[in-house]
Parts: structure tokens; C-alpha cells; sequence
């Protein structure tokens, strides 16, 4: 059977990207670098946001796969609305630290075309997640991600997710505009978000 050695390379990949985001879990680096290494076009900001000029930016991966409650849940739904994904999960500190900014500017800016969702990581069972949904009144919604598939759809040298939580913001054209590898406050998350919203 053919299967099985693709069936061992996507565990390995898995397991490596678990490992990676166990090692990165929960941290920020205050000197505003950024991985992704080579020679990439995107510029790090103060606060360890990253940018990309539109124009040069890379497409975001095709996202779908079930929510928290078990629902079907696909990115290609919000085509032509400005996206923020949140990687977190309910077990990280600097998550529930910035769940109520999160909450807050998405409903602040759904009536300007903004989209939340969530990508829920590392939490195996999701009664967890619904917890936290329920404690911070989460009213969008979050792929249930637990061992991180969706995670290793980013393409490589993009402004991919490399810790948690991660926020990255996807224009109309669906290509990633802007990464942030740290918890966000309301006055970060509306730098990364209006700018996006902005253009034309």
C-alpha cells in the first residue's frame, strides 16, 4: 500500500508542529522579531506586528473542518470580507487575556465587513473550548483544530501562525495582511484590522 508512508510524513509533520507550538505556546517576543526566515517582504513592526504591502502578499490556505459544536465550518464562506484569525486555546493564559479584546472589536466591526474566527488548538476534547467561549461570550465561531492539520496549511515564508495565540488578518482578496505573534489589546488589534479595511 502506497498510503502509509504519507499517512507516517503527515504524523511527523503533526507531531513536529506540535512540538513547535508547545515550545512557542504562550509566549511573545517583546523585540518585535518574527520567524519565517529567507527572504520574505513582510516588515515587523513595534509590538511584534507584521505587515505585508498589498500587492505582495501570499494567498491564505483553503480552511474547512468542523467548529467547536461539531458544525461544518469553511473560510471560503467569508470570501470578500476582511478576516481575523485567532489561534488559541483554552488552556493559554494570554489567550483568556485578550479574549475580551478579541470579542469586543469583532462586534465593534462586523458592520464594516469583518469576520472573526477562531482556530482552537492543543484543547483534545472541546468542552474545554465551549468553557471559554461561554466565559467570554465568544459569538463567532472556531474550527476545532486539536492536533494543529490547519495550522500546516499556511504556506511557508508567509505571516503563518508560530505560537499561541497568533492573530493574522486576511483581506477581501483572501491573501494574509498582517500577523501578530503575542496577545493583542483593542488599540492593537484596530492597527492591524482598519488599515486592511481601508483599502480599496
Amino acid at each position: 500500500m502506497t498510503s502509509a508512508p504519507a499517512s507516517r510524513r503527515t504524523l511527523l509533520a503533526v507531531g513536529a508542529l506540535a512540538a513547535a507550538l508547545t515550545l512557542s505556546a504562550c509566549t511573545g517576543d517583546a523585540n518585535g522579531r518574527s520567524g519565517g526566515g529567507g527572504d520574505t517582504n513582510f516588515v515587523t513592526g513595534t509590538g511584534g506586528i507584521s505587515t505585508v504591502p498589498k500587492g505582495e502578499r501570499m494567498a491564505a490556505p483553503q480552511l474547512s473542518g468542523k467548529d467547536i459544536t461539531g458544525k461544518p465550518l469553511d473560510l471560503a464562506d467569508y470570501k470578500g470580507k476582511v478576516v481575523v484569525l485567532n489561534l488559541w486555546g483554552s488552556w493559554c493564559a494570554p489567550c483568556r487575556a485578550e479574549a475580551p479584546y478579541l470579542t469586543r472589536i469583532a462586534e465593534e466591526t462586523r458592520s464594516k465587513g469583518v469576520e472573526f474566527v477562531g482556530i482552537n488548538t492543543r484543547d483534545p476534547q472541546t468542552g474545554p473550548a465551549l468553557a471559554f467561549e461561554k466565559d467570554y461570550d465568544v459569538r463567532y465561531p472556531s474550527f476545532h483544530d486539536p492536533i494543529g492539520k490547519l495550522i500546516l496549511k499556511f504556506p511557508k515564508g508567509s505571516l503563518n501562525p508560530q505560537a499561541i495565540p497568533s492573530t493574522i488578518v486576511i483581506d477581501r482578496e483572501g491573501k494574509i495582511a498582517a500577523r501578530a505573534l503575542t496577545a493583542l489589546d483593542d488599540k492593537q488589534l484596530r492597527s492591524m484590522i482598519d488599515p486592511v479595511v481601508a483599502e480599496k
